[in-house]
């Protein structure tokens, strides 16, 4: 072992192309070489395409019989680590599973078989993070020699000389180095100010059978260009079924883990479809690719995985394959409200109500073949012809203004977005995910090839419309979420504690207990503190504020302290805890408003947001009585109860008007009661949140009672979650997660706002670097039919998602 190389300064770097691996098209690269040794160091930024339950292959060699050395992911999107030799010498299997396909990971795998601690002779990373959680933990024994070549071919995206287990999916910067045990630093950095691992350049030595692919030379498929190895070793890697012929299977990718302007379309993450939302379509060759053909009639609308807010965008689809005529098939694409979640229904349609804009053209043969557009549930020709294998629709997107354009194979069907002239629809509002669309029955199939930029366009964009992708999206206010949102984990001591680990003073501290039955404790720097101890009210109660004898005494800049004696609910001994803090300010779209009622009704009350609310939670501070929530998803005057499992309802004696106003909310009060909002005289605090792009998001989805659940499109990397149902029958609680108690997917523990019980599991979600996607058809969360609301803060906006 050498030891970590030199490393040379990272400012400025790039990455410049990524290969798309279509495991559709047995794609793969090749080597054959033999090596052996008892350190080593693998390193690659990966980004999954379909998900499809099969052994996916990073990189792995099998000679069919007794050796194999390999770095994959499972059929159940695990990530495993291995080396068998007629046994398993090394056998590593996560118990984190691999399921976001909207972003990169950083993968890094070590073998350093010389240790004398068995669980340090192999090691793997994500994202610069060690994995410590194995559903298997196999090491080799100390000094053991790994095989990782025997004369044989060794496949990067491929099993070998054995051939299957085909990656789906992009991969870059694949770094091999021989003899060297090294760590993700090696490779990779936490950006200062976003907080992101991101790539940096290697500059060590590699060792005889070291190489380094970036695959930055699409001039040919072949080993000495776009399979070179760029570590001065000469190991280049010989393509198989990769293509650089321009066209939809085009595979040198500019979608890459850094974000940079190259003078065309930009560098960065490049939106794909999202196969966490299909519905019935299948999804592949690195999810660019939608196929439709059933024996029955079906509809699939295709979300992606970008949502546009503003600026202009361009984007294609390339009708790749098409057979069959007659009966009723369309085929297109458009734009779906980013809030869209696949149902069960057979009537989803791309331009049906509440789904979107769209552009469709039928085979020749059907009926009313003619292009046509389509919104609201309302279709218009616009434009004759046929479709025909080959075509390219197109879409420009001006969502600053509201416009949207369609055509076909370089001619608009309507106006000119260059000029801003004759959209097809006006008054489109953000945020809105691309989608491609098919309507199919048994006589029709079509395979519809999507283009975000991320391989040159087939039509140039027009002037000022932008590829889809991290680099060209705009500037998100927060870059950082843990500025203003973050969530603490500490254990009690029955005495003094100070928590420490927020990025920020907070003005409101909401703790629960996770390992014992104590209620949720809420104290905020407004209501403040009487002889050093803070005012608490607890969500899952009807009681006034209370001031405890021991709790919090005091808000510092990176957290809170606890102290004044024992108080279980605080400081209970030995009792895990979770804080959920956060910071005041119209940036964080984050207000405390306090006021005493006075008893007239309505009443508007004045708030500091700077924004139109879109959930505002109300207590009485002096009296018992329910904690009041509006929420923008709810009915009119409807509302719901924090420490109940009520659905909306309009109560009788007091509510919290539509929220309409970016100054004020409104209050009706019926006097008294337990819903009492403006009672005369007593003493009230409201909690008062917006929409902020890329840090908070206030919705709401209908679950579909399976554990392939529906994906919730945030715009973010979730870093807290509460849901609620507030449609159908039966008590349902308000369920919250956060990535501070599970670190990674599938997140299963849960804890309650309403009531005082212990973390339950298992409930789980997955979190992605754009939204959070239910993994139980349990009814609480994601009952069939039934609407849900949800609140959620962010890690990072998309922006700066590189490393999921």
């Amino acid at each position: 072992m050498i030891g970590n190389p030199l490393l040379l300064p990272d400012e400025g770097y790039n990455i410049s192309r990524s290969v798309r691996f279509r495991s559709s098209a047995n794609a793969y690269f090749g080597r054959t070489f033999s090596a052996s040794g008892t350190t080593a160091t693998f390193s690659a930024w990966v980004k999954r395409g379909s998900l499809s339950g099969s052994v996916q292959a990073i990189l792995s060699t099998s000679n069919g019989v007794s050796t194999a050395y390999g770095i994959e992911f499972t059929s159940g999107n695990n990530l495993t680590f291995y080396s068998y030799l007629t046994a398993f010498q090394l056998n590593l299997i996560t118990t984190q599973v691999f399921r976001d396909p909207s972003a990169w990971y950083h993968i890094v795998c070590v073998q350093d078989t010389t240790q004398a601690t068995a669980s340090n002779r192999a090691k793997i990373y994500v994202n610069g993070v060690e994995v410590t959680s194995f559903s298997t933990a196999t090491y080799p024994s100390q000094n053991t020699s790994l095989t990782i070549g025997s004369s044989q071919a060794i496949g990067l995206g491929v099993t070998g000389n054995v051939g299957g287990q085909n990656l789906d999916g992009y991969l870059t910067e694949v770094n091999f180095i021989d003899g060297q045990a090294l760590t993700p630093s090696s490779f990779g950095e936490t950006d200062i100010l976003t907080g992101v691992w991101k790539p940096k350049k290697y500059a060590g030595t590699y060792g005889t059978n070291g190489f380094y692919l970036n695959f930055s030379d699409p001039s040919a498929s072949t080993a000495t260009t776009i399979g070179k190895d760029y570590s001065g070793n000469g190991n280049n890697w010989a393509p198989t079924n990769i293509s650089v012929t321009a066209g939809s299977t085009y595979d040198s990718m500019l979608d890459v883990p850094t974000l940079w302007a190259d003078g065309g379309n930009g560098r960065g993450n490049y939106c794909t479809l999202n196969p966490l939302n299909t519905g019935n379509a299948t999804v592949s060759q690195g999810n660019l690719n939608t196929f439709a053909g059933s024996a029955t009639v079906g509809t699939a609308i295709i979300p992606s995985t970008i949502g546009m807010d503003s600026g202009k965008f361009y984007f294609e689809a390339v009708v790749a394959s098409l057979s069959g005529s007659g009966g009723g098939a369309l085929y297109g694409l458009g734009v779906l409200p980013a809030s869209f979640t696949q149902s069960s229904s057979s009537s989803n349609l791309l331009g049906d109500s509440g789904k979107g804009w769209g552009y469709f053209q039928a085979p020749a043969g059907v009926v009313s073949g003619n292009p046509a557009k389509r919104t609201g549930g309302t279709s218009t020709a616009v434009g004759t012809g046929t479709l025909s294998s080959g075509d390219v629709f197109m879409c420009a997107v001006d969502i600053s203004n509201g416009y949207i354009w369609f055509g076909k194979n370089g001619t608009w069907a309507e106006g000119s977005p260059s000029a801003g002239t004759t959209p097809s629809f006006t008054g489109l509002t953000g945020p809105v995910v691309p989608a491609l669309a098919n309507y199919y029955d048994a006589s029709n199939s079509c395979n519809l090839a999507g283009n975000f930029g991320q391989r040159p366009f087939s039509y140039t964009p027009p002037t000022g419309f932008k590829a889809l992708n991290t680099q060209n999206l705009p500037e998100p206010v927060i870059k950082k979420g843990n500025q203003w949102m973050d969530v603490s984990l500490y254990t009690g001591n029955a005495g003094s504690i100070t928590v420490t680990n927020a990025g920020f003073q907070p003005d409101l501290v909401w703790i629960k207990a996770r390992s014992s039955a104590f209620d949720n404790k809420l104290v905020d720097a407004v209501r403040g503190a009487s002889g050093g101890i803070y005012y608490d009210l607890s969500s899952n109660s009807t009681g006034a504020e209370s001031l405890p004898g021991a709790g919090v005494n005091g808000l510092t800049s990176t957290g809170f302290t606890i102290g004044g004696g024992t108080n279980n609910g605080y400081n209970g001994n030995g009792t895990t805890f979770a804080a959920w803090q956060w910071k005041e300010g119209a940036t964080p779209g984050f207000d405390i408003v306090t006021y005493t009622g006075d008893g007239t009704s309505p009443r508007n009350i004045s708030h500091s947001l700077g924004a139109v609310p879109a959930m505002v939670i109300v207590k009485s501070r002096g009296a018992t009585s329910s904690w009041i929530v509006k929420h923008k998803s709810l009915s009119s005057n409807n509302v719901l109860f924090l420490e109940a499992t009520n659905a909306q309802l309009s109560p009788s004696n007091g509510y919290v008007q539509d929220l309409s106003s970016s100054s004020t909310f409104g209050v009706v009060n019926g006097g008294g009661g337990v819903a009492n909002v403006n009672t005369n005289g007593t003493a009230y605090v409201a909690y008062l949140f917006a929409d902020v792009a890329g840090f908070s998001k206030f919705g709401s989805y209908t679950g579909n009672g399976s554990t392939d659940g529906p994906f919730v499109f945030t715009g973010f990397r979730p870093r807290w979650v509460m849901v609620k149902y507030y449609s159908g029958s039966g008590a349902n609680h308000w369920w919250i997660w956060d990535t501070a108690r599970n670190t990674y997917n599938a997140m299963n523990d849960t804890l309650v706002a309403n009531l005082s019980v212990s973390e339950q599991s298992p409930l789980p979600i997955d979190v992605t670097a754009n939204g959070f996607k239910f993994r139980t058809s349990n009814g609480e969360m994601n009952g069939s039919g039934t609407s849900y609301i949800y609140m959620a803060f962010a890690e990072n906006p998309f922006k700066y998602a590189l490393a999921r």
